[in-house]
């Protein structure tokens, strides 16, 4: 006979496995933003080098774009843009990238958005945490600019990184959902076919193509033997507006890699067995944005991304591991 599950236990356990979405619902990204932070906001007439240069000196990864004529930010303007640029414009080492030189971020938007325009995703402060990390997931997208309706100003960038370091402060206050105990392999977290990986030799301009086509943030660098010895973030891209070494592109990984900032997060791996609560605390802890999946012998397996946490953590046990019910996901309060 199989044992039945008392029904208090039963409520008990649905309660925990939705605390985290709770939790989320009940938190405005007002919450998350902190008392002193650095926002950089970028006039769609300024050159794209320029601007590009200004996201090396302030050392941030992305910036909202406000179109004077509209009087509204229109868009963000990303490393993905820098290597976009690189992709679509760059000849040879002999041949100068005119484009980059010379375009400003308007003409860069006129002629990249006929192909993919897209309006820009952002959130009210007001909205809930919940509300941020489906927007993220579903839009597919690393970075969701909290403006405020009433003023239009733009006043923080949140990341996936932010709400899981967020959710991190208060874990140990809240009661732990049985699934945190199970593993990877169990839970089916992660991306573990077809993984986009690079190898030492590869040319950096064919690094930078697997970026747009595979719409992945980083490439683990794995040798000939199938073994992970480094990785290639689109963070290190930027290292070639950094360093003006982006006329250049024929150079390998390996070489690009000698010009990367002293603050490399390194290559941080796991295996699938590890539960998602180690998961968690160690991503977390290390300000990492993704985990190699390795075996024992440190051949890739792989990718364990922060967007993959936060599904596992808020979305999935709300939408009963499916997404196939947006409102569902939304409503269920």
């Amino acid at each position: 006979m199989s044992e039945q599950l008392d029904p208090d236990d039963a409520a008990v356990e649905e309660s925990e496995r939705d605390i985290y979405m709770r939790f989320m619902k009940c938190h405005k990204c007002y919450d998350i933003i902190p008392t002193s932070s650095k926002l950089v906001v970028f006039d769609t007439t300024l050159q794209v080098k320029k601007a590009f240069f200004a996201l090396v000196a302030n050392g941030v990864r992305a910036a909202p774009l406000w179109e004077s004529k509209k009087q509204s930010f229109v868009g963000m303007l990303t490393i993905t843009d820098f290597i976009n640029i690189l992709t679509r414009y760059y000849k040879s080492p002999m041949v100068q990238i005119y484009e980059l030189e010379e375009h400003k971020i308007e003409t860069w938007r006129e002629l990249y958005l006929q192909e993919t325009f897209k309006p820009l995703v952002h959130i009210s402060p007001d909205a809930s945490i919940f509300e941020a990390v489906y927007s993220l997931i579903k839009n597919k997208i690393h970075r969701l600019p909290v403006i405020d309706p009433v003023s239009g100003n733009a006043l923080y960038i949140l990341t996936h990184k932010r709400i899981l370091k967020f959710l991190q402060l208060f874990v140990c206050e809240m009661p732990m959902p049985a699934f945190m105990k199970q593993t990877l392999e169990e839970l089916g977290v992660g991306t573990y076919t077809n993984i986009a990986y690079i190898h030492p030799d590869t040319p950096l301009i064919t690094a930078l193509s697997v970026f747009t086509h595979r719409r992945v943030s980083a490439l683990p660098v794995v040798d000939h033997h199938g073994k992970v010895v480094d990785i290639y973030s689109k963070f290190d891209v930027i290292n070639l507006a950094a360093e003006k070494t982006y006329n250049n592109l024929d150079v390998t990984v390996t070489q690009a890699l000698r010009h990367r900032s002293q603050y490399f997060e390194g290559v941080m791996k796991c295996n699938k067995l590890k539960t998602l609560e180690t998961i968690m605390d160690r991503i977390v802890k290390a300000e990492v944005h993704r985990l190699v999946v390795v075996d024992d012998e440190s051949h890739i397996v792989g990718i364990v991304s922060l967007s993959d946490i936060l599904q596992a953590l808020v979305l999935t046990p709300a939408g009963k591991r499916t997404f196939c019910n947006e409102r569902q996901v939304l409503d269920r309060w």
